[in-house]
């Protein structure tokens, strides 16, 4: 009696079903472009109608990076009215989810070029040190802003400020720095 042995190779199923998810991931906003530019036109692709608004003019490709892989968007051209698409934004070429991936992979110490071969590892391409460098800058006035916000509006009767040191990668150096850390107790005012 003879047995038939199945093998399977994990590696190859991987790869299927990352591509499969990668394919779903750049078929569904394309649909969804394709739906705003007959939204916009009043009329479906190569429809003739008299609520038309503008004409499809064909289109043009452009790459998003994604947490699955890079897919490529057909973003419609039209003409008699602008195509101004509420699904991703003008010059982007990344989703957020990637961009705040890069900038915690910053924060925590990782350094940009090790973080351009994380990003090739998981996404299959490189950003560059200079794109960490900007997204790290936007950051950091966000930081800054909430650091010197006003702290008007209410009373604090008591604040605790402790200190404590980390041990940071600062620029391929490991130093123990100082975090302050303050909490104030607010009490609402009783009516």
């Amino acid at each position: 009696m003879s047995e038939k042995i199945v093998q399977l190779n994990e590696e190859v199923i991987k790869g299927q079903i990352k591509e499969l998810v990668r394919g779903s991931v750049e078929e569904t906003p394309n649909e969804l472009l394709e739906k705003e530019a007959e939204q916009l036109t009043q009329a479906a692709r190569y429809e003739r109608s008299e609520a038309r608004q503008g004409y499809r003019s064909g289109h043009y490709d452009r790459n998003l990076t994604t947490t699955s892989g890079d897919v490529t968007l057909h973003m419609p051209r039209l003409k008699g009215i602008s195509f101004e698409t509420a699904i991703i934004e003008r010059y982007r070429r990344r989703e957020s989810s990637v961009e705040e991936a890069l900038i915690e992979m910053y924060l925590a110490g990782v350094s940009v070029r090790r973080v351009e071969d994380i990003t090739e590892a998981l996404w299959g391409t490189k950003v560059s040190p200079s794109t960490i460098s900007e997204l790290n800058k936007k950051a950091y006035v966000h930081i800054e802003d909430w650091r010197n916000r006003p702290l008007q509006g209410g009373k604090y009767p008591y604040v605790y400020v402790d200190g404590i040191y980390l041990r940071r990668n600062w620029g391929g150096e490991y130093e123990n720095v100082a975090v302050l850390v303050a909490i104030a107790v607010i009490i609402p005012a009783i009516n």
